[in-house]
Formats: structure tokens, C-alpha cells, sequence
């Protein structure tokens, strides 16, 4: 489906890939209701924006569920249809095993990325379903199918998002709703910082080095769009997202294995337990 003239729900749109996406679609041509639950992030990206009513901003916790459901009306109100939803809205685990994570920071992930997604899904749904055509795009992550050391919850909750996804795309079969779930791999974006967890390990880390290695929020965003507008179910961010996609279904066992080492050379102990070393 075509962004331009179409109103698009984007979440997490204060900052990183949200802020892209937004940039993104109204560049396009679209209206954009921009959804964050920091107002101040939203603001700046109005004033950025500079897009008149094409652009409203929205201040919800996508994990409050009263909050989601006022939302469709909001929009609603705004630009008079919903045709798209982005939900890009996602953080982080600490980087630390399963076994050293308490309950509150699983849940919390969780929430976040699985059930916040869910959440809004369940909510725009029969708006989407309503319109002549639409399309529903879900955000989830190369680890959501490549495993990382310390980050096991955070990859759980996006391979859920991933089957989430595609579940939808065959309830959906027979709707003019079209369904594209999103694998970005590393996109240089705040957020780490914006899930409240800390840089990992005690290694040598080269900032500009592993800058160079991930995929700009730009070309990102440019990627994911291109790829929603082509209606394509799968999309895959960056060479490594691509690259990791082949190598786990061909060697599973050392492509987890390097993976591990790479990690362990770069952050130091990140992601190793202390019943490892």
C-alpha cells in the first residue's frame, strides 16, 4: 500500500526509528499520528516536522491499557480515518542472563514489546479492516530469530511479536489488510539508553568502529518503508539482519557459537553468567 494520502499510527515516535518513520511517512505524503509516552520527544518532532494537521501527536504508555483504547478515537478526531499502524515502540533488556533478571525487568520487557504491540493491534484492527485498504506493520528485531547472549527475554518477546505478526497475516488473508513484520538488525539509535539499561560489558569498546557497522535510522526507516509500500510480509534491516537470517537456518550451532565469542571479545563478560566463568 501507497503511504501517500493514507493516515499512518506510528509508535515510539518520539525518538530513534519512530522519529524516522514518522520523518519518513510524511515525507511520503501521509498523515502521521505520532504516538510516545514522553511528551517532550513528540514535541521536538513536531517542531522538526513542520507538517501543519498532517501530524498529531499522541502522549500514551502503549502498556496502559485505558490509554490504548482511548487512542482510536483520538486519531480518529485528528485525520478522520486510520489506515496504517506502525507499532515500532520497543526496549532492551539489561544486558545479563535469564537467571539474573528479576521478575518486574522480565515483565517489563515483555509488556513493552510483546503485549503493548498486541495491545494496539486488538485496538486498530477494526478500524483497518473497515478501510478500502490498510496495512499493519509490526517491528521486530534480528533477535527475534538469532539468539544473543544476554538478551534472551528481549528476544523471546520479539520472536512472539514475529509469530504475532504472521499469525495476523493469515487471519487477514482475506481482508484488504496487508501485514509486514520487520527485522531490524543493528540500527544506530538511542535505544539502550532510552530503555533505561546500561552500556554492556567491561571489553574495549570502539564506538566509531561499531557505529560504521550498523545501519544509519535514516536508511533504516527508508528500508522498512519501501518494504511496507511493496506490501512484502518479511523485511529484513541491514546486511547483518540479512546475513544472520541465512546463517541460522544453515549452521545454527556456529553461527550461535561465534556470535557468542564476538560478544564476548567486544563487551567483555556481557552476557555471561557468573556460574560461567
Amino acid at each position: 500500500m501507497l503511504v501517500r494520502g493514507k493516515v499512518w499510527v506510528v509508535t515510539g515516535a518520539g525518538s530513534g526509528m519512530g522519529r524516522e518513520l514518522a520523518l519518513g511517512l510524511l515525507a511520503r505524503g501521509g498523515r502521521v499520528a505520532a504516538v510516545d509516552r514522553a511528551p517532550d520527544g513528540l514535541a521536538t518532532l513536531v517542531a522538526e516536522a513542520g507538517a501543519g494537521d498532517r501530524l498529531s501527536a499522541h502522549v500514551a504508555d502503549i502498556t496502559d491499557p485505558g490509554a490504548v483504547r482511548a487512542l482510536p478515537a483520538a486519531v480518529i478526531e485528528a485525520h478522520g480515518a486510520v489506515d496504517g499502524l506502525v507499532n515500532n515502540a520497543g526496549i532492551i533488556q539489561p544486558f545479563v542472563p535469564v537467571m539474573d533478571l528479576d521478575d518486574d525487568t522480565i515483565r517489563r520487557v515483555l509488556d513493552v514489546n510483546l503485549m503493548g504491540t498486541l495491545s494496539m493491534c486488538r485496538a486498530f484492527l477494526p478500524l483497518l479492516v473497515a478501510r478500502p485498504e490498510a496495512h499493519l506493520a509490526n517491528v521486530a528485531s534480528m533477535g527475534g530469530f538469532f539468539p544473543f547472549p544476554g538478551q534472551t527475554i528481549y528476544g523471546a518477546s520479539k520472536a512472539a511479536v514475529r509469530l504475532l505478526t504472521e499469525g495476523l497475516y493469515a487471519e487477514l488473508l482475506d481482508t484488504n489488510v496487508r501485514v509486514t513484520v520487520i527485522f531490524p538488525g543493528a540500527v544506530d539509535t538511542s535505544i539502550t539508553e532510552n530503555s533505561g539499561v546500561e552500556q554492556p560489558g567491561s571489553g574495549e569498546i570502539d564506538e566509531e568502529k561499531a557505529r560504521r557497522l550498523m545501519t544509519s535510522a535514516p536508511d533504516a526507516a527508508r528500508a522498512m518503508l519501501d518494504g511496507i509500500e511493496r506490501d512484502r510480509l518479511h523485511v529484513y534491516v541491514g546486511k547483518d539482519a540479512k546475513v544472520m537470517s541465512v546463517l541460522i537456518k544453515l549452521a545454527p550451532r556456529p553461527a550461535i557459537r561465534f556470535v557468542k565469542k564476538q560478544m564476548e571479545k567486544q563487551f567483555g563478560t556481557a552476557g555471561v553468567s557468573v556460574a560461567d566463568r
